[in-house]
């Protein structure tokens, strides 16, 4: 195939002006075999499947850089959740294996490990329960250790008993890692609708159906989606859905490149190809800036979620087009911390939670690194989860909520995170009480159209 000198330099403009990289490759561990009699036992099993796996993990990626010259920011390690591995131990047992999976993504250098997760849309064991008492402790005292649970699904309903919990969870890690204006936080994250294969951190776990050992990667690319529809000024907007589908087209196939030749190199299984539109901090590498060049003056205002529904939309047709792997979340991220034109927009005034919430129904995950008042109440917390899981459920779609309710800090005042997790004003939230709500527990039952049998 003969490339044209247009190609060559539009392929070299993605990379060096407009910021596109391969965000991450993640490589899926079941941990189903490390099982063992004690909590030590197991510790020791799940270190040394880990650091054996991974070991030439980072190297692979950094010899995928050098042959192709594709920036490749991020190599991560995704595990079975393991609440799953740990039914039977104690809390003390259950920290024990967090701090071996803290010790072998060091071991082994990769940026973050996701998987000290639990599945519980329809309730929960009591070696669940005593699963999520632990996470405040897991992750507040560990670097690397990422988790999730997953409180909701289109086929279960929502389990609102750990959506309770989940607020005070939340709460409490807040105030263990209150230094760090609760970066904790930011590696936590409830689901509804979980998948089971999102390389992205910090929600990323090894599903039960998986493969032993799995190459994920995932693609990013706002300031080339940007670049695209900058040139296409008056445009009518199925124009720009094209353009916005050609570009995510050539996105993926770029992917899959560094997927094929990453599980190629390591010997493992290619796993799913993510393409998301997940920004960072740096100027021209935003998602809100991509909504704002279809016409909007900023985020927030009203056309927002529209704009967004047809940017999204876009994206996964495109990728659908260039890959039968694609899978993951796919789609537009709208953190607000990590995007420079949503930190923008906030300061402006122009994009509340309210609004960010409406916008979650047709982005592809959901209430993302989002600074508030650390004097949220754990029921506020746990009302917002149940709003988010609602609209998960309901329209069978993933959402998310990851929060930072930071000590002591106001609305208004400056939340600062560092490198790709950015900083951004703390956003103001409705103090109305849904107390009494939350404390009704039990479970809102699975939608009507989740029968299918």
């Amino acid at each position: 195939m003969m490339y044209t000198p247009f190609e060559i330099q539009e392929t070299l403009n993605m990379f060096t002006v407009d910021k596109l990289d391969i965000r991450t490759i993640t490589m899926g561990i079941s941990l189903i075999d490390c099982v063992g009699q004690t909590g030590a036992s197991t510790a020791e099993k799940v270190y040394e499947k880990i650091v054996g796996r991974a070991k030439r993990l980072l190297s692979t990626g950094r010899e995928i850089e050098r042959e192709l010259g594709i920036p490749i920011i991020n190599k991560r390690i995704s595990v079975t959740p393991i609440s799953l591995i740990t039914e039977p131990f104690s809390l003390s047992e259950r920290i024990e294996v967090a701090h071996a999976l803290d010790r072998a993504a060091k071991e082994v250098g990769v940026d973050f490990l996701g998987g000290y997760s639990a599945l519980i849309p329809k309730g929960q064991t009591p070696g669940e329960t005593i699963f999520l008492n632990s996470i405040p402790e897991a992750l507040g005292s560990t670097d690397k250790l990422c988790g999730s649970v997953n409180i909701g699904s289109s086929k279960a309903g929502i389990n609102m008993d750990g959506v309770a919990t989940m607020g005070r969870i939340i709460k409490e890690l807040a105030a263990r890692t209150a230094d760090t204006q609760a970066l904790g936080c930011a590696k936590l994250v409830v689901f509804a609708n979980a998948v089971e294969d999102n390389p992205f951190m910090a929600g990323a776990f090894h599903g039960v159906g998986e493969p032993d050992t799995v190459i994920h990667v995932g693609v990013s690319g706002p300031g080339v989606v940007k670049n695209a529809i900058e040139k296409m000024k008056g445009a009518p907007l199925q124009d720009l859905a094209e353009e916005i589908k050609k570009i995510a087209f050539k996105i993926t196939r770029l992917g899959q490149l560094v997927a094929n030749e990453a599980a190629r190199k390591l010997q493992v299984s290619p796993g799913i190809l993510d393409l998301s539109l997940a920004p960072t901090p740096a100027v021209g590498d935003s998602v809100a800036r991509i909504l704002e060049e279809m016409g909007l003056e900023h985020t927030g205002a009203p056309g927002t979620t529209a704009a967004l529904a047809m940017l999204n939309d876009a994206v996964k047709k495109g990728g659908l087009m260039a890959s039968s792997q694609v899978g993951g979340l796919s789609g537009a991220f709208i953190p607000v911390t990590e995007d420079e034109g949503m930190v923008q927009a906030v300061q402006k005034g122009a994009l509340t939670l309210e609004k960010l919430e409406a916008m979650t129904c047709v982005c592809s995950v959901g209430l993302d690194m989002i600074a508030i008042p650390g004097d949220v109440t754990a029921e506020t917390l746990s009302g917002i989860i149940a709003d988010e899981a609602a609209i998960g459920v309901i329209n069978n779609k993933t959402t998310a909520v990851r929060l930072l309710p930071v000590p002591g800090a106001k609305p208004g005042d400056w939340a600062e995170y560092g490198g790709l997790l950015g900083g951004a004003p703390v956003m103001d939230v409705n103090r109305f009480s849904c107390h009494d709500f939350i404390k009704r527990g039990g479970r809102i039952p699975a939608p009507v159209h989740s029968f299918k049998n």
